[in-house]
């Protein structure tokens, strides 16, 4: 049953970041794994740093996405959020079905706050979402008209309020 779990994770790396391909028009964009990667970089570091809970941090941002390994990553356009949400939620509990039950209900709780987004660690974990949103955005700029990229920097910083992910979105803006 890990093994199953781990062959589901796996997936994440054939998942392409559907928002690069719909609005950048970008033929071969990061995998949601590869998101996931720089994500639990920027947490590593901002969360040591700042004497949150790491590994709870890395739990959730390592969760946030694993849905898209079943479901693909669905954007606002697609599906409405509530539906979004039901999917996810049901695809979730099917994958940490593959698990022992104390971690299934840790992992279930962990996921839930972030979907919810109440507490200081999921709201936390959706800026550094949205911040690595922004620096990937950057990163394709050279490939597409930059004029099209400036929507995912004023995404980035309507949500983004942490003072550390403000002072590098300001700079990765200039």
């Amino acid at each position: 049953m890990l093994l199953d779990f781990l062959k589901t994770s796996a997936n994440l790396k054939n998942i392409p970041r559907q928002g690069w391909i719909d609005k950048l028009e970008i033929s071969n964009p990061e995998s949601v794994a590869d998101h996931t990667f720089s994500m639990a970089i920027i947490g590593m570091i901002l969360s040591d740093s700042k004497n949150y809970n790491t590994e709870k941090i890395l739990k959730m941002i390592l969760l946030h996405d694993l849905a898209e390994s079943i479901t693909g990553d669905i954007t606002p356009e697609q599906k409405s959020g509530v539906d979004k949400k039901r999917l996810e939620e049901k695809t979730m509990k099917e994958i940490l079905s593959n698990l022992p039950k104390e971690i299934q209900s840790q992992y279930l709780k962990i996921w839930d706050e972030y979907q919810d987004n109440q507490t200081n660690d999921a709201n936390f974990v959706h800026q550094i979402d949205k911040f690595e949103m922004a620096l990937q955005s950057k990163i394709y700029e050279k490939q597409t008209n930059p004029k099209k990229t400036k929507v995912f920097f004023e995404s980035a910083r309507k949500e983004i309020r942490d003072e550390s992910l403000v002072k590098m979105l300001e700079k990765l803006c200039e």
